[in-house]
C-alpha cells in the first residue's frame, strides 16, 4: 500500500463510491464500523463489508467527508484521520473526527477498523 493509493481510497469515500470503495478491498475483508451494538458493528467478507459500507455512507448522509491526510503506513498497517461537517435543522454546526486504522494485503485493504469523537455531555466525570 502506498500514501497516494489509500489516499484515492479517502476520496472514493468522500465521493460515496461503493464500486471503486470496494475495488480496494480484499476477498477476505474486514469491516469494524464505528456505530453499532458490539460498539461499532462488524462485517466480514466483501458483501458483508460493502453493506456496511452502505450503511454508514447513509448514516453519515447530509455530512460533508473530508480526509484527513494519511497518519502513517508501516508495512501492512496503516492509519488515516478523517472529518465530517454539517448543519442540523436549527442550524447549529455539527463535527465529527474520526480516524481508521487499516491492515493491507498488498496494494489492497484486508481490516479496516474505524473509530470517531462524538459530542456528549461529559459533566459528570468532571473533578470537583
Amino acid at each position: 500500500m502506498t500514501r497516494e493509493r489509500l489516499a484515492d481510497f479517502g476520496e472514493a469515500w468522500r465521493r460515496k463510491d461503493l464500486d471503486l470503495l470496494m475495488e480496494f478491498m480484499t476477498d477476505d475483508c474486514v469491516f469494524r464500523a464505528s456505530v453499532g451494538p458490539e460498539p461499532g458493528m462488524t462485517f466480514r467478507g466483501r458483501a458483508e463489508v460493502r453493506k456496511g459500507f452502505e450503511l454508514m455512507l447513509a448514516y453519515d448522509a447530509g455530512l460533508e467527508s473530508r480526509p484527513g491526510g494519511v497518519a502513517f503506513i508501516a508495512g501492512d498497517r496503516g492509519a488515516s484521520q478523517w472529518s465530517y461537517t454539517g448543519t442540523d435543522a436549527d442550524g447549529r454546526v455539527h463535527e465529527v473526527h474520526g480516524c481508521d486504522m487499516f491492515e493491507f494485503d498488498g496494494d489492497r485493504i484486508r481490516v479496516k477498523d474505524a473509530y470517531r469523537r462524538v459530542y456528549g455531555d461529559i459533566g459528570h466525570a468532571a473533578a470537583d
